[in-house]
């Protein structure tokens, strides 16, 4: 299914900041607004920073705070963590209205919800991890949030299988996303390129995720796949690492796929437009889009 680019943002637009998932580090999240600060109008309820367990809130507040949010020019997240799941069951796609969606990690639970829509959403940094981002990737997030362009490629780092293969770009955190299996809010998959990073996660959990998805069928509706980053995957005192597990993984399903691409918790977390239409080539090790967010 085609799906539709969001309303693109100018200069001065008023776009709402919150915190969905898990609590977060004030003077990260005070560097990532000034930027945000630097180019938009952000509205930042009062009580973003409170804190239940391991959640900014409880999910009456962190619920108040999206839907608010949703009624601006954009919503911008403030970190992932964990809690932006339990919000799903509140949300009607069928009445939200059309807003930009930036964030990444535990916001694929978001993202998922915006493709079910029928959205795109702009997978990239939160405003903890902003602060930190080379000046291109700041560039690049508010380019693809004004410009219905679509931004450049990526190269990764190698590649997997023969031939290239096109569709819209879907996914984000693995281990979100696979929760998704079986519920209302996962995207629908026919022809998508599957875009998957983690962190944190040891490689018989990669297995057992990548697993989790073949025996679901999504791997037979997929198009082929797009790596980014697995940040601190590695199996201590292992002989093998993270991608020798998810290679092997792939190269069993028969779909093309690209590796090593600079997304997710890695130093360098590059925007990308989830929802709009790419084309992988592994020779090349490419990542190429073909539509824009907005």
């Amino acid at each position: 299914m085609p799906f539709l680019p969001v309303r693109p943002l100018r200069p001065g637009s008023r776009v709402g900041v919150v915190a969905p998932a898990g609590p977060f580090d004030r003077p990260s999240f005070e560097k990532g607004l000034a930027l945000i600060a630097s180019r938009y109008t952000p509205v930042v309820a009062p009580d973003i920073g409170a804190s239940h367990r391991y959640l900014a809130g409880d999910d009456t507040r962190r619920l108040a705070e999206l839907q608010a949010a949703l009624a601006l020019d954009a919503v911008f997240c403030a970190r992932g963590g964990y809690g932006s799941q339990r919000l799903l069951p509140s949300l009607r796609p069928e009445v939200m209205p059309q807003r930009p969606l930036v964030g990444f990690s535990d916001i694929t639970a978001l993202h998922a919800l915006w493709q079910v829509a029928g959205w795109r959403s702009l997978h990239g940094p939160v405003l903890t991890q902003l602060g930190s981002q080379p000046a291109a990737v700041v560039d690049r997030l508010f380019s693809m949030l004004e410009s219905s362009a679509p931004p450049a490629a990526l190269t990764g780092t190698g590649g997997v299988g023969q031939g290239t293969a096109e569709g819209p770009l879907l996914g984000g955190n693995l281990s979100v996303f696979t929760r998704l299996i079986g519920t209302p809010f996962m995207p629908p998959l026919d022809g998508a390129i599957l875009l998957v990073e983690d962190v944190g996660e040891r490689p018989y959990r990669l297995d057992r995720m990548f697993m989790h998805l073949q025996l679901s069928g999504a791997f037979d509706r997929i198009a082929g796949f797009a790596l980014g980053d697995f940040t601190g995957c590695d199996e201590k005192n292992a002989d093998y690492g993270p991608l020798d597990v998810l290679v092997e993984l792939i190269a069993a399903t028969k779909k093309p796929a690209v590796l090593g691409l600079a997304i997710g918790h890695g130093a360098v977390n590059v925007p990308v437009p989830l929802g709009a239409r790419v084309r992988i080539d592994p020779g090349a090790a490419t990542l190429t889009f073909l539509e824009g967010l907005v």
